[in-house]
């Protein structure tokens, strides 16, 4: 074959000719097709490959055909084995290959985006959870530095602007704030109690965004909603274990019962604050790009950390080498489980994907056995399945409503 010929018409009247070079070896597909109803789509194959004489003439035949002025051209680069090729001995003629359509992308690798954002979110709380001496603030700054580092090329490349609509930024605002305000406190509980327990609490708050949607959205609100959250509350109070209802001798608490109080407190108004910038990112829907979302995040988040370190005068750099590596794991961390779960988002429903991170309870009880040395209790376990089955129920329900309509 000597020449590829590639053929587009913008206007019926005016068409634009790609040349491309040769390939050795290779078949061209001519697709004509003509616009007009008064002829017929036909399909010509050109090859490198020997034709026979009544073959050339035929093809020649019918590209003649039809109106040259409303008819399109696409010629398409097709493989074509020599006929010395031994795998080729038992094939006769051309081969069409349906590879020119996009191939759809690999079934589940969604669930798998969120399996991986799981595992790095876990790995961050038990980081958290291991460094000695630095403040669940100053560690929050740290990671909002970085997502700052990261995300500010992916702005500029995509022209999305520092400060995004006019009509939209005090949402932007409000979703800064109150995504840094959760990363905090959820920090904050991971230091002052088990880990597990602080996971589970802090994955509760599916059930807060459907309470806050139907409150502030008008979203539709159902009983089994309100039960969820009933039986949600339920799995916190097993975990918390308050002394009005479990005695004053409570078995099971890490350290201070004080600490593992506020950890709770902490962990559940993290929770809410979470639900609630989930709430936020629905009303802005996708009027604001992505990357300009977590912009505020991180820009919020790191002038609220700044200012609270001043203030309460717990700025402390690690003196260990190793101390200040985890710090930058942690931020590093954070954004490779965020990318995970945005793309795992797009690829995937919300119900999958929020079953899917039920996960994060499990590897927050493994992580602990592990590297903690700490066995659960009977009550943080049974406060667990409360929790799960609250947020699998309002995943299922979602997933459910979505393939029905």
């Amino acid at each position: 074959m000597s020449h590829l010929n590639c053929r587009t018409i913008s206007d019926p009247y005016e068409e634009d000719a790609l040349s491309v070079d040769p390939v050795e070896g290779a078949a061209m597909l001519h697709l004509d097709v003509d616009v007009d109803d008064r002829a017929a789509e036909k399909i010509h194959l050109q090859t490198s490959c020997p034709v026979s004489d009544g073959e050339v003439d035929t093809r020649t035949e019918d590209r003649s055909k039809g109106h040259p002025d409303i008819r399109r051209n696409v010629s398409v680069l097709l493989c074509c084995r020599g006929d010395n090729d031994p795998d080729n001995k038992a094939v006769e003629g051309h081969t069409l290959s349906r590879g020119l359509e996009k191939k759809p992308a690999c079934a589940g690798i969604g669930l798998v985006y969120s399996l991986l954002a799981s595992l790095f979110f876990s790995i961050v709380a038990l980081l958290v959870k291991k460094i000695d001496g630095v403040h669940a603030v100053e560690i929050s700054a740290i990671r909002c530095f970085f997502q700052m580092l990261f995300v500010l090329p992916a702005m500029i490349y995509y022209k999305t602007g520092f400060l995004g609509p006019r009509d939209q930024r005090i949402f932007l605002f409000l979703r800064g704030f109150l995504g840094a305000n959760a990363m905090i406190l959820l920090y904050y509980a991971v230091q002052q109690m088990p880990l597990a327990d602080a996971t589970v609490i802090a994955f509760s708050n599916p059930v807060f965004t459907a309470v806050l949607a139907w409150i502030f959205l008008k979203e539709k609100c159902t009983i089994w909603d309100f039960i969820f959250t009933i039986f949600t509350l339920t799995g916190v109070i097993l975990i918390a274990r308050p002394p009005f209802l479990f005695g004053s001798r409570v078995s099971g608490i890490e350290g201070d019962y004080t600490n593992h109080i506020k950890g709770t407190i902490a962990a559940f108004t993290g929770a809410v604050g979470a639900a609630s910038t989930f709430v936020v990112l629905r009303k802005m829907g996708k009027s604001v790009h992505y990357y300009l979302s977590v912009w505020y995040y991180a820009v919020i988040g790191l002038i609220e950390c700044v200012i609270a370190l001043f203030v309460i005068k717990e700025w402390n750099i690690p003196f260990c080498g190793w101390d200040r590596w985890v710090l930058m794991l942690i931020g590093l961390l954070g954004i490779a489980g965020q990318t995970f779960l945005t793309k795992a988002l797009q690829l995937e429903k919300a119900g999958p994907v929020a079953l899917m991170r039920t996960i994060d309870v499990v590897l927050a009880f493994i992580l602990q056995f592990l590297f903690l040395n700490r066995i659960p209790t009977w009550w943080s376990l049974g406060g667990a399945f409360c929790v799960i089955s609250s947020t699998s129920g309002v995943a299922l329900r979602k997933w459910y409503s979505t393939k029905k309509s």
